[in-house]
């Protein structure tokens, strides 16, 4: 009796992270570059949970058995983030000091620029997402410091930019795989040694 071997494919979770990532980063910065008022929070809460939080954790589940540490680490990192900020919004907003909110973002701004240095093998769209992503941190991190309604709304234009390279790099994996071509070019990967870093 003949046993046929049975081959399962892993699906690429990038797009599904990317696109949680950025429709409920596009969501919140709309109210910090003040286009909305923050009565519009709580539709980006129930998106924090369940998009940008969930669903972008669960790709990072999903990077695992692919062994891909970058798309696991990042994935899995920045869903806790959503549902971290959702948790302090609902239960400890405005009991916390706005120092301290600072260095909550400063510090994943930190977190945020080593993961950039880790891209510079990578295609250039991710490239520009943790760059972009990088820089909004930081201009958050200094409104909460400095109490400077321009900084906080310079990091929601930040964070507008960085929702639209996210969403394009998430058309761009899902698309390129589908027709199994480059419809949408991310910028040619430059690898040394083994291989690029890739969500």
């Amino acid at each position: 009796m003949s046993t046929a071997s049975i081959q399962m494919k892993l699906a690429n979770p990038a797009p599904l992270g990317l696109a949680g990532f950025a429709l409920t980063t596009w969501l919140l910065s709309m109210i910090n570059a003040g286009w909305f008022s923050a009565d519009s929070m709580g539709l980006v809460l129930a998106c924090a949970l369940a998009y940008g939080g969930t669903a972008q954790a669960i790709a990072g589940v999903m990077e695992l058995p692919r062994g891909n540490t970058f798309g696991a680490t990042a994935f899995l990192s920045y869903g806790a983030f959503w549902w971290s900020l959702a948790i302090f919004i609902v239960f400890f907003h405005g009991k916390v000091p706005a120092a301290f909110i600072g260095w909550y973002l400063f510090l994943w701004g930190v977190f945020t620029f080593y993961m950039w240095l880790a891209t510079f093998r990578s295609p250039r769209a991710l490239q520009f997402i943790f760059l972009a992503l990088w820089i909004t941190f930081l201009l958050l991190a200094g409104g909460e410091w400095t109490g400077s309604v321009a900084l906080r709304m310079a990091g929601g234009y930040g964070g507008l930019l960085t929702a639209v390279l996210a969403f394009y790099l998430s058309a761009a994996d899902l698309i390129n795989e589908v027709y199994e071509r480059t419809v949408f070019p991310i910028g040619q990967a430059r690898t040394f040694g083994r291989h690029a870093v890739t969500l």
